[in-house]
């Protein structure tokens, strides 16, 4: 490949941070066209890598174009468009800069042809996202944002580390397929690992995608997880354990999004479950199932960004995105409900709507290598989409019971954003072709076979009746005010109690056995200096020798004693 004049990436960033000097109509125009220009050079980009440069020895590529980095990179193109006419409203260039240049970073991260580059960007995202959290400007925004970024700094850091211990042994940056026995790569699997939000790492997206502002939300859903499942899909590709890790993905948050009365979160536990279908796609590692994580997390981009922007719109009309305050709001915003429907059954899988060409790709991989515990375990955690996000999100926001609240309907301009997702969303469904011309791989594949929707509408009619005989019956867990422990309770409240407990017990030890020991000291002390006699001299050598002792003791006991606290 020849050298590239133009990064996307860089015309990204670069016109993200121009933003602060243009004003009202100019700005929102640039902001339009910047999306559109950079996927202009995107495609003019030939295949291959470019913009080679040499950095302390290493040779690096700072472009790769091919067929997985192109699909991912056009995908946060039209994902980053879609951002900007959903935030046009804004008047905050803060958020307007961060989301331009976090969208950059996330751009440039695919393209990277080696570690180092990835790493450069990687970091950047992390860095440019964390201030659509710190935007909303509240003491809690302040300190998940606090939370999020060392987690995402502490992803960065373990990637540096292993570069540096993958460059010693071998003298390489190439971003190419690693194994887990290499040096270094186990590290880098971590670092990956994290920003994926695997099981026990996943904590931070719960704790701040809900936080972040209306349309911040909307585009971290959009980019920091699926540069992951790229990375992964780059790197990482027929690992065995990533198919029981994204098992394990598809099934825990379906119990934490079912009792979650904040409807942001549900959608962020939901966001966690749809990546376990892209990791154990990679983990399968063939063909037909690379293209079923690419494809999937194309899909996924669409529709989870069409369900936030719902939420959003709610939020931002309603004030509060709780379910058990909500209720009836079909009446003041039918437009957005009807969007938010849409986006519920493509994640859904509804036939006709884009989840069902994708996400069956995966499952059908899965059953040609003859995994059948795990593609049962895909086929409940598809059942549990549906309960959760296909029937959960519209219903207790929409309909339901009457909460009273009337508002207008969503901005003209998220309404725009809302309808151009939601007609890709279908567009995908009933014509997928374009979309599998985009996969690593060539496809000869049909969703729409008899066998395929038969099973899909079987398993949705189960689960939509598995829903409705609960609520009937007063089975399914209501919608109130609560405070679900999750696994972060373990570093966010148990651990921070054990180690202050400890520090308790040591200073009360300490009261009990150096204060008793500093008395004992002071009176041997003191009764030593009673043998002096009137004229000066010491009673004897045994009275000054213990004289001595304990007057060392004494001091040391003191130090000792200011230095615990």
């Amino acid at each position: 490949m020849t050298e590239a004049l133009i990064n996307p990436a860089l015309l990204m960033i670069g016109g993200g941070l121009l933003l602060p000097l243009l004003r009202d109509w100019p700005r929102k125009l640039f902001m339009l066209l910047l999306p559109a220009a950079s996927l202009a050079v995107l495609i003019a980009l030939p295949d291959g890598d470019g913009g080679a440069i040499q950095f302390f020895g290493m040779a690096m590529e700072t472009i790769r174009v091919d067929r997985l980095s192109f699909i991912f990179a056009v995908i946060f193109h039209i994902a980053a468009w879609l951002a900007v006419i959903y935030a046009l409203h804004l008047k905050d260039t803060l958020q307007h800069v961060a989301a331009t240049v976090y969208a950059g970073a996330a751009i440039g991260a695919v393209l990277a042809g080696d570690l180092v580059t990835l790493m450069l960007y990687w970091e950047l995202t992390a860095l440019s996202s964390v201030f659509l959290i710190w935007a909303r400007r509240t003491e809690r925004a302040y300190r998940v944002g606090m939370r999020y970024l060392i987690i995402q700094v502490g992803s960065g850091v373990l990637l540096i580390a292993g570069i540096a211990v993958r460059y010693v042994a071998t003298g390489s940056v190439d971003f190419e397929r690693m194994d887990l026995a290499e040096p270094g790569a186990l590290l880098i699997f971590l670092a990956f690992g994290i920003k994926c939000a695997f099981p026990l790492m996943h904590n931070w997206l719960q704790d701040a995608y809900p936080e972040a502002t209306v349309t911040g939300t909307v585009v971290l859903s959009a980019f920091t997880t699926k540069l992951a499942v790229y990375a992964l899909a780059r790197g990482f590709p027929g690992t065995e354990m990533l198919i029981w890790i994204g098992a394990a993905m598809t099934l825990f948050p379906i119990f934490f999004a079912v009792i979650e009365n904040d409807l942001r979160r549900v959608l962020s536990y939901s966001l966690n479950n749809q990546l376990g279908f892209m990791v154990c796609g990679i983990g399968v590692g063939t063909e037909l199932a690379i293209n079923g994580a690419a494809a999937h997390a194309f899909a996924h981009i669409l529709y989870k960004s069409l369900l936030f922007m719902a939420m959003g719109a709610v939020l931002y009309r309603v004030g509060t995105i709780k379910a058990s305050e909500l209720g009836g709001l079909y009446k003041s915003m039918p437009w957005t409900a009807a969007f938010c429907i849409v986006g519920s059954m493509s994640i859904s899988a509804f036939p006709l709507l884009s989840g069902f060409v994708t996400k069956s790709m995966i499952l059908t991989a899965v059953a040609e290598e003859h995994l059948w515990v795990v593609w049962l375990m895909l086929l409940f955690a598809s059942a549990g989409v549906l309960d959760h996000s296909g029937i959960k999100i519209p219903f207790f926001s929409f309909f339901a019971h009457d909460s009273g609240k009337r508002c207008d309907e969503a901005p003209l301009n998220m309404l725009l954003a809302m309808g151009f997702t939601a007609a890709l969303c279908i567009g995908i469904g009933l014509y997928p072709a374009p979309l599998y011309a985009l996969l690593p791989f060539d496809i000869d594949y049909n969703a729409y076979t008899t066998t395929h929707v038969i099973t899909q509408l079987q398993l949705l009619l189960f689960a939509a009746a598995g829903f409705a005989v609960l609520y009937r019956r007063g089975w399914y867990p209501p919608e109130i005010p609560s405070l679900n422990l999750d696994f972060d309770w373990t570093y966010r409240r148990f651990a921070p109690a054990v180690w202050n407990g400890a520090i308790a017990a040591l200073a009360a030890a300490r009261d009990r056995v150096l204060t008793p020991l500093s008395a004992f000291a002071l009176r041997s002390a003191t009764r030593a200096s009673v043998a002096l006699r009137p004229n000066g001299r010491i009673a004897d050598a045994w009275t000054t020798g213990t004289m001595v002792l304990w007057t060392a003791v004494l001091l040391g006991l003191f130090l000792l004693a200011s230095l615990m606290r």
